[in-house]
């Protein structure tokens, strides 16, 4: 940052000087932590009965917030730093499930407020009525894929349906795909043969462009059928370059994911995000549950969960897997 040049490149010296923040704000808590223990030892070294029980309720205290600043430590994968573009897709269920669409977008979007994320909405498809059929966001923030890598798969609804007349419970589902938003991904190359590339208005809630030219750009990579979408920017040229950095984002993935098929299916408990392997259940009639089917995870609290508590959620999720992993590599070693 203290290179002369550091402000040529407007947008790698903001993601720099973010990265910065997060560092020194990561550092500060650690070191605060230190010295608070440090007090608790000096007191402890004192020897005096009637500092007993205060000091076992402040280790208490700290033995959680040491729990809460260890989780950074689960985020050890290559794109866990990198920011996260976020899909979700409605179900079958129509309004039940555009609505559902439209509460999980609603969830995230309190998460990411809560962890001082920037978020842009890269593409929407609006409802006629209520809700969302589906909507792509970026998530820009530090460990943003690391966090949002749990919420890959399938989300299921159970409640009463404001929508029935008859106050029937319903089930309902949404399909949530997160990718990292690879920096460098030029080995990826894209047969220009192998694209369709569609130009159309851009909707939304307004502003500059909105519904009046065809700035608005559809990527479809035909031999996988990925289709990648972006209307925010204000020119068509910058809407196609952002789509056509997620698609081979997505592509990216989908070549990492074939190599390491193979691990997956020694793990043994790998599931596709398809419908019927949801990963999470949200219970909110008969009773109040959230439950995470890989981490076996629940709590009652589902409003908590939907105005965006998800935290422990992920780290249940993000525990799992590393203790599976390192069964699987000592597996493989003996």
């Amino acid at each position: 940052m203290a290179a002369p040049d550091f402000w040529s490149d407007q947008d790698r010296a903001k993601r720099v000087s973010k990265q910065a923040a997060g560092l020194r704000s990561e550092l500060e808590t650690w070191e605060t932590f230190q010295a608070s223990i440090g007090e608790l030892l000096e007191l402890a070294e004192l020897e005096d009965e009637s500092l007993h029980d205060d000091i076992q309720e402040k280790l208490s205290v700290k033995e959680k917030q040491f729990s809460k600043m260890e989780f950074a430590t689960l985020f050890s994968g290559e794109y866990d730093k990198d920011p996260a573009i976020l899909s979700i897709h409605a179900g079958s269920g129509g309004t039940e499930a555009q609505d559902w669409t439209q509460m999980l977008l609603r969830m995230f979007l309190r998460f990411a407020e809560d962890k001082d994320w920037d978020v842009t909405v890269l593409d929407e498809s609006r409802a006629q009525d209520v809700g969302l059929k589906s909507v792509t966001v970026r998530v820009d923030g530090r460990w943003a894929y690391g966090y949002l890598q749990s919420e890959h798969g399938v989300h299921r609804l159970v409640r009463i349906s404001p929508f029935d007349a008859e106050k029937m419970r319903h089930t309902t589902f949404a399909l949530v795909e997160v990718i990292p938003e690879i920096a460098q991904v030029e080995e990826i190359e894209i047969d220009p043969k192998d694209l369709r590339i569609d130009t159309f208005m851009s909707s939304g809630k307004g502003g500059q462009s909105v519904n009046t030219t065809y700035s608005a750009v559809r990527i479809v990579h035909i031999p996988t059928k990925i289709s990648v979408s972006c209307q925010n920017e204000r020119s068509q040229q910058q809407n196609k370059e952002t789509a056509m950095k997620i698609l081979k984002s997505k592509l990216k993935q989908l070549q990492e994911q074939a190599q390491a098929d193979q691990k997956q299916a020694l793990r043994g408990d790998y599931q596709s995000a398809e419908w019927g392997n949801q990963i999470r259940s949200y219970v909110l009639h008969p009773y109040k549950m959230v439950k995470d089917h890989r981490s076996n995870f629940e709590t009652s609290d589902t409003q908590a969960v939907l105005d965006g508590e998800l935290e422990p959620l992920m780290e249940a999720y993000l525990r799992q897997r590393l203790e599976e992993s390192d069964r699987f590599e000592k597996a493989n070693n003996e």
